[in-house]
């Protein structure tokens, strides 16, 4: 995170969620039309379209607090289209969150305070480099003068 990073405005989070959301379902609309047009199957056209929207809803939820199995919620065919939305405008606002983590997320989130109070940061762990192959050995502890056993004479 860079020092003087900030959360998006209003303005430039709608901007970037409207944008998301177009490329969320208008592929997935003009797809279906042509499809439609072709066959002259309109059920075509909404299994492509929802279809689409499942797919997009799948690809961002894990971004955005949701699981991948809402990708199904979002092959139904208006409220697909709603779970995009708010996908949309929660992926706008990335890598800041004004959302509260799912309880499977919390071990990686953290609570802002100061001037970004309201918002959680919830970045990916950082991966550990593997550094030996194995498990070190234990040693074992020496035995000092003062443990040994007496010898018999």
């Amino acid at each position: 995170m860079q020092r003087g990073s900030r959360p998006r405005g209003l303005t430039s989070r709608a901007g970037i969620a409207a944008a998301l959301f177009t490329v969320a379902i208008v592929p997935g609309w003009t797809l279906g039309d042509l499809a439609e047009t072709g066959t002259g199957w309109p059920v075509l056209d909404w299994v492509i379209t929802c279809g689409w929207s499942g797919l997009a809803v799948t690809a961002g939820a894990p971004y955005a607090s949701y699981r991948r199995m809402d990708g199904l919620a979002g092959a139904v065919p208006l409220y697909g289209w709603y779970l995009a939305g708010i996908l949309s405008w929660r992926l706008a606002l990335l890598p800041y969150r004004d959302w509260e983590p799912r309880r499977d997320e919390l071990w990686q989130a953290r609570w802002l305070t100061g001037d970004l109070i309201g918002h959680w940061r919830a970045d990916a762990p950082a991966h550990r480099t593997v550094t030996a192959a194995k498990r070190p050995a234990t040693s074992r502890r020496p035995r000092s003068a003062t443990t040994r056993r007496p010898s018999a004479s």
